[in-house]
């Protein structure tokens, strides 16, 4: 059975995000869309059809990362289990920095901020802000709800991202090795939820 169009376009247009993340992480902002085309085995105009421009490839492949992370704190029900909630969202913060190709874009934006300071921008803002700003919009909906009592959510949301991160990121941007296994993750992140509830609690 043929797919339909829209289906068509949503996998070239996966295939260009996953492509594009690979060649930034290796190859830097400079990287031509050329080699990211051809790693994504469709044309350059294909590219430019689907993003416009290499600032818009890059930060759509950063924004649709960014939604996976947060994707913990999007459920329907995310409040009425707020504890599973934040472990949930802890843990998928910490795998981010496992990830080699996560943490080389990571690299990337810093090595570019001087040449290409606008990429640097545009990983901040689709990444780490834009994951901020989800954050502190759901522990303000808690609050309002009464299961917090936060004054300040955004504040409260890079406590918990911080505290969530620790030496994680640090490890990561200098691209060592893992030193912590997944059952210690876990405990970690289920402590960072309990701490923060604890820090917070109405």
């Amino acid at each position: 059975m043929p797919r339909a169009l829209g289906q068509i376009d949503e996998r070239k247009a996966e295939a260009i995000l996953s492509a594009a993340a690979e060649v930034f992480a290796e190859r830097g902002f400079g990287a031509s869309l050329e080699e990211i085309a051809r790693r994504a085995g469709v044309s350059k105009q294909t590219v430019y059809n689907q993003f416009g421009s290499k600032e818009e490839l890059l930060r759509e492949a950063v924004s649709r990362r960014c939604s996976l992370l947060t994707a913990p704190l999007a459920d329907p029900d995310a409040g009425e289990r707020l504890e599973d909630t934040l472990t949930a969202y802890a843990r998928t913060l910490m795998d981010m920095f496992q990830s080699p190709e996560r943490r080389a874009v990571m690299r990337m934006a810093i090595a570019a901020s001087g040449e290409y300071p606008q990429a640097a921008e545009i990983v901040y803002r689709a990444g780490p802000y834009a994951a901020r700003e989800r954050l502190a919009a759901f522990l303000k909906r808690e609050s309002d709800a009464g299961r917090l009592a936060i004054p300040d959510p955004v504040q409260a949301a890079e406590f918990f991202g911080g505290m969530a991160a620790g030496h994680l990121q640090l490890r990561g941007l200098y691209d060592l090795p893992r030193e912590h296994d997944d059952a210690a993750l876990d405990r970690r992140a289920r402590e960072c939820a309990q701490r923060f509830m604890k820090a917070f609690q109405a």
